[in-house]
């Protein structure tokens, strides 16, 4: 009996391998298939992501590229991350179609609209970093150079730079994410979550002054959305928490 029981758990641990591999190419492959129209727009990508700087940046002053190979491969490199950005929403349904089957019909009614609210939120953050953050924040540099000293960025540091504060705004905006998460699991009751409100601003504007630059214009667009987004987030929590005591 307990060898057939150990076929078993051999073949269903085969099984999962076998179907986390399928998945895994899969995301992969729909990551290939972007990143090839990326790779031959990856200029014109590159000048898009630079065109808030340029627009800020003294007359005359440019974007430069302190070695060799920084203006070949710094917009390969973007183009990489584009193609991974692009393809996300595809990568994280394998994800999702892998995981889904050993989930109860009742987590599966929370965890999609979870999962797809998290990945509109992550790109609704990085959008507003580009159209709302980059002009105030290369504007506010812009101005505040010396005298004498011409802003003249490094195309691979500009890349780098970028891409951190489209990751740390598209992490902010998950709050309401794990607000939700927080009170549907239990770990923190949605009273104290509310009655919280004065430390997590508190909290908020210590994790802004981390992820952002070390200015206060930086600091405060990034945590009043923040925290508009933890009163959203508990307005969601309400009513989950309420759907499923219901269920």
């Amino acid at each position: 009996m307990s060898e057939e029981h150990e076929e078993l758990a051999e073949s269903s641990l085969l099984s999962h391998l076998l179907e986390l591999r399928s998945r895994l190419i899969r995301a992969f492959a729909a990551v290939l298939i972007v990143f090839v129209p990326c790779a031959y727009f990856r200029e014109e990508i590159f000048h898009a992501l630079a065109q808030p700087l340029l627009d800020k940046l003294p007359k005359g002053a440019t974007l430069i590229a302190t070695t060799v190979v920084s203006p070949f491969m710094t917009p390969f490199k973007l183009a990489f991350f584009a193609a991974v950005f692009i393809a996300m929403p595809f990568v994280l349904y394998q994800a999702w179609a892998f995981v889904a089957p050993g989930l109860y019909r009742r987590e599966k009614r929370f965890a999609v609209p979870l999962l797809a609210s998290s990945i509109l939120l992550f790109y609704l953050g990085v959008a507003f970093a580009y159209f709302a953050v980059f002009p105030v924040m290369f504007r506010f540099f812009a101005h505040t150079t010396p005298p004498g000293v011409t802003l003249m960025a490094d195309i691979a540091g500009y890349l780098n730079f970028v891409l951190t504060i489209f990751f740390s705004f598209g992490v902010a905006f998950e709050v309401p994410i794990a607000v939700v998460l927080l009170a549907l699991t239990g770990l923190v009751s949605l009273d104290k979550l509310q009655s919280s409100r004065g430390y997590v601003l508190i909290a908020i504007f210590v994790i802004a002054a981390f992820l952002t630059p070390p200015d206060a214009i930086s600091q405060c667009i990034m945590a009043v959305p923040m925290y508009l987004l933890y009163e959203g987030g508990l307005l969601m929590a309400r009513l989950m928490v309420g759907m499923k005591r219901e269920a």
